[in-house]
């Protein structure tokens, strides 16, 4: 009998699934620890022909619908989802995401740890969906509930902001581009998309130079209001718990000014939480 890692994989997650656990009834002595085959097409609406083949390597190339109709069948988490798509050889597409974005509290609670490092969580549309007080204090425009894109081209004082407001805007917008083009269905990137091709001719031209690429490791320079000049290095990290959603993470160099003026902030912060003038609020 032929095999393959798809069928190999298929038979596994198979066996670890019972009638139980998908709502179908037992039905005596069963000779398998887990689902039939006949059940797992059942469950994933394809034939039974078509499941034998996939398990006995004859059939290698499964569309996405159908790979994603076996996850749900299986019971599989992102993870598996994930492998199940590499043993096939393909990318999976994003699972639709909607509603309301929500921060982890584990990863929250990390990140305040951090009385020296400045990070904020962005959301699939750049959303500020949190930041730890340092982040706060660094970036008194980018509070929870705001959004970055809308806020950078959208707030005129955030132009001061940036030594270089034209090549933050760029890389914003390259990186709202990759965004776009992992999940070219989401309404909130729809929604920021619209309110901001129809309100900053800026963003416009920007975005139909179609360049796209992710946030990496950069230095950034920002003119913050009360301690002067900062040069920060950026990291962005992927949560894995919240696909879509990005940590991203500034530090400086120990011994330069920006670590003495992160210092301070955090000291202010830490002594008065609440000072901000202005409630933070959110630009639609």
């Amino acid at each position: 009998m032929t095999t393959s890692r798809l069928g190999d994989y298929l038979r596994s997650r198979r066996a670890r699934v019972t009638p139980s656990d998908v709502g179908l009834p037992l039905d005596g002595r069963r000779r398998v620890p887990g689902l039939r085959r006949e059940e797992v097409a059942l469950l994933a609406r394809i034939s039974v022909d078509y499941y034998l083949r996939l398990e006995q390597g004859r059939e290698r190339r499964p569309s996405p619908q159908v790979l994603d109709a076996l996850s749900e069948a299986l019971l599989l988490d992102d993870d598996g989802r994930l492998h199940l798509y590499r043993v096939a050889g393909m990318t999976p597409p994003p699972r639709h995401a909607g509603g309301i974005e929500r921060a982890d509290p584990r990863l929250l609670a990390l990140a305040e740890s951090w009385d020296r490092t400045p990070a904020l969580l962005l959301g699939r549309a750049y959303d500020v969906l949190a930041a730890n007080a340092l982040g706060r204090a660094v970036f008194p425009h980018l509070q929870p509930g705001t959004n970055l894109l809308l806020t950078m081209f959208l707030e005129p004082s955030v132009r001061s902001f940036h030594a270089d407001w034209d090549a933050a805007a760029a890389n914003a917008v390259a990186g709202f581009r990759f965004l776009e083009g992992a999940r070219p269905n989401d309404p909130r990137i729809h929604e920021v998309l619209r309110t901001l091709s129809e309100n900053s001719r800026e963003f416009a031209g920007l975005w139909q130079r179609r360049d796209a690429r992710g946030k990496s490791d950069a230095a950034k320079v920002l003119l913050h209001p009360e301690v002067g000049e900062l040069t920060l290095r950026m990291q962005t990290f992927d949560v894995r718990s919240a696909p879509g959603q990005q940590l991203i993470v500034y530090h400086a160099q120990e011994g330069t000014r920006t670590a003495e003026a992160l210092r301070l902030l955090g000291s202010l912060a830490a002594t008065h939480p609440d000072r901000r003038d202005d409630a933070p609020r959110r630009i639609t």
